[in-house]
């Protein structure tokens, strides 16, 4: 969350698609909700104020929202999905977890799933900072294991076929997701002779990313600490022009 409101705090975007799961109410508590959470809410509630469209896009993680279907207050909107067009390309995004079939049958396996995640994560932190006092590049075991275990590379695979499938039978552009965390951003070829391009803008739990689109090209941006520490030379506030996806 701190590393989410410094990046929130150095732009200055026309658009912003919150593509799905920035709450976790699989886990929700009254009792729990840090200082820098409450930041983050704060920070989007101002660039709404100062003009900012904000999308706000349900996950799995946050699905209950989905039963209030579309609706909007003020330049917060919130959707499902969204069809949009910039520079004449037709864009499709959603945030991806009507293909996971886990959640839609067995809700119980995916939040055990969910479970055992957060739980990797906060070992991996545990584990990157005594590695970055040792002077040590971080590590990502649930990347490991995503490309290591033959099911979970199927499974990513399969989702992104199946995104890109659907773009094309719909003449989409492009299509943007999010749900398996995985940043990427290519170009492939359908059978029509048509190319659509896949964007995934991956997350700000372990990959500190976001999708970015200005000067009429689209981008991963990727979190870096060294831009928003103050004795960096480096450091300046960076304006986007364009749309931002996280």
């Amino acid at each position: 969350a701190r590393e989410l409101h410094h990046y929130l705090k150095s732009i200055q975007p026309k658009t912003l698609i919150l593509n799905g799961d920035i709450f976790d109410m699989w886990n929700f508590r009254k009792s729990y909700f840090p200082t820098e959470h409450m930041e983050v809410v704060r920070r989007l509630l101002k660039m709404a104020v100062n003009g900012t469209k904000i999308y706000y896009l349900t996950g799995n993680h946050d699905d209950v929202l989905r039963k209030f279907g579309e609706m909007s207050l003020g330049l917060i909107h919130l959707r499902n999905k969204l069809v949009f067009q910039v520079d004449g390309r037709t864009h499709w995004v959603f945030h991806g977890d009507v293909f996971d079939s886990s959640i839609q049958r067995a809700r119980w396996l995916a939040k055990l799933g969910s479970e055992g995640y957060d739980m990797l994560i906060r070992i991996n932190r545990v584990i990157n900072g005594t590695r970055r006092l040792l002077g040590l590049g971080p590590v990502s075991f649930s990347a490991r294991i995503k490309k290591g275990v033959k099911s979970a590379v199927k499974y990513i695979n399969d989702f992104e076929d199946t995104a890109i499938k659907i773009a094309a039978e719909k003449e989409y552009d492009c299509v943007i997701c999010g749900h398996i965390h995985q940043p990427q951003m290519r170009e492939v070829p359908t059978e029509n002779g048509k190319s659509i391009t896949y964007m995934n803008s991956g997350d700000w739990v372990e990959h500190l990313s976001a999708l970015e689109y200005s000067d009429a090209q689209w981008r991963i941006y990727q979190y870096d600490k060294l831009d928003f520490d103050v004795t960096n030379p480096r450091l300046q506030v960076k304006e986007a022009a364009g749309n931002v996806f996280s």
